[in-house]
């Protein structure tokens, strides 16, 4: 793997989910920070949390940061849909349901293929990058030495399935809405409202 920090896709191919359908042609996004050791055990994965791109996380990985690139090689990696990885928006038949676990199994591809590493120092995330962390734990325990979780949860409140919910019926209800995730162009007005209504949560 090149030792200069680098951002990049990983090709997966075509990448069959756990509940149905293939991710036809799949890309992972990824931004390395840091170098890899001579033991080749200083590797943190960072998963990215709901809608974060790679430039979104990267505020937390610097000398004074919470990532350390002095001292770990960090890897921040975009889940499925972020807008940097495979999507809905831009990939042809895309299954209806993608898991966090989907997400994991794609990324534990990208440590042991692309990388090379089967083990990794931590994996650290927040919100939904947690709950991939949490995954990360319990799918490949042997890899996983530590795995910090930030405001993260190992399974999703019944609340928080509404809010989501409501969030999702906000865009359809957009006139630019096709169906399946699709639109005829971008819905501002949806989406200044999607804003709005997330803004009070947050």
């Amino acid at each position: 793997m090149n030792l200069e920090n680098e951002t990049g896709s990983f090709a997966l191919g075509d990448f069959a989910v756990e509940k149905g359908g293939v991710i036809r042609e799949a890309l992972l996004a990824w931004q390395r920070f840091g170098t890899l050791n001579d033991k080749r055990d200083n590797l943190i994965l960072y998963p990215s949390s709901y809608s974060a791109r790679l430039a979104d996380m990267s505020w937390l990985i610097g000398p004074e940061g919470v990532l350390d690139p002095t001292r770990w090689c960090i890897i921040a990696v975009g889940m499925f849909s972020n807008g940097e990885s495979s999507g809905a928006a831009e990939t042809p038949d895309y299954p209806a349901l993608v898991t966090v676990a989907d997400n994991v199994r794609a990324q534990h591809r990208l440590v042991t293929e692309m990388v090379g590493v089967d083990k990794l120092a931590a994996v650290y995330g927040f919100s939904m990058g947690g709950m991939q962390a949490y995954h990360w734990a319990a799918l490949y325990p042997e890899m996983v030495e530590r795995a910090f979780v930030v405001c993260g949860s190992a399974r999703t409140a019944d609340h928080n399935k509404v809010f989501l919910s409501g969030l999702l019926r906000t865009l359809e209800a957009a006139p630019e809405h096709t169906g399946n995730g699709r639109f005829s162009s971008e819905p501002v007005l949806a989406l200044r409202a999607f804003g709005h209504i997330y803004a009070g949560w947050v």
